[in-house]
């Protein structure tokens, strides 16, 4: 088992995350697609302590509901202090958007910044364009 090595910084579990920031209204109109993009994401690397920086990315087409923006913010921030591998945050947000929305399209996209020379992109897909 691999152990890390220097200093290691106290973080969170997933319990942390606050889905009850997330907050919707009713949306009636015609199908569109909607894009959601920030490259202020940031979660802790459970083996080093050391946070991940990246770029978040959401696609839908809401059926009746969009999430309320602050409220997106909020959500998002709360995963600042949670240490969890960059493929399961991918499937987190996935997760929680897809039973908040219940969105006839969804897709989830991270862009994590560059570590020990490796990009990493995680990307989640549900629905018909």
């Amino acid at each position: 088992m691999a152990i890390a090595e220097g200093r290691v910084f106290n973080f969170e579990d997933e319990k942390a995350i606050r889905t009850d920031f997330l907050e919707t209204f009713d949306y009636n109109g015609h199908p569109q697609f909607i894009e959601y993009k920030t490259n202020e994401f940031s979660c802790v690397c459970p083996f080093s302590g050391l946070p991940d920086f990246g770029t978040l990315i959401i696609h839908y087409i809401p059926s009746s509901k969009i999430v309320e923006l602050k409220s997106l913010k909020y959500y998002i921030i709360s995963y600042r202090n949670v240490g969890l591998y960059q493929e399961a945050v991918t499937n987190k947000l996935f997760e929680d958007l897809k039973q908040l929305l219940a969105s006839t399209y969804l897709k989830i996209t991270t862009i994590y910044n560059t570590r020990g020379g490796i990009d990493a992109t995680c990307t989640l897909e549900h629905g018909k364009k």
